[in-house]
């Protein structure tokens, strides 16, 4: 695949992005970069390996779900000034 200033400003379209000529000619050498960077990874050998979907193991870092005493109503309640009839009171909504 040619990278060109042409291709760029096509990808820039589609993107809805306008580009000076300035950023036309970044883009392009940093796009055939980028490409020969996976060039490279195309090159190595993975037969044999597992694919992944997730390249880190993922592992359960949640605590145990240990059912405990829960706070009373009054303790709850103890250190606001905003309640009412045994609850907490909000700001009114209109």
């Amino acid at each position: 695949m040619k990278i060109d200033s042409e291709l760029i400003k096509k990808v820039a379209q589609n993107a809805r992005l306008k580009l000076t000529p300035a950023e036309i000619k970044t883009f392009t050498k940093d796009f055939a970069d980028i490409l020969e960077a996976f060039k490279k990874l195309d090159k190595l050998k993975t037969s044999g390996e597992p694919v992944l979907a997730q390249p880190i193991t993922k592992k359960n870092v949640l605590r145990e779900d240990i059912p405990k005493k829960c706070l009373s109503q009054q303790e709850a309640l103890k250190n606001t000034k905003h309640k009412q009839d045994g609850y907490f009171r909000g700001p009114r909504a209109v």
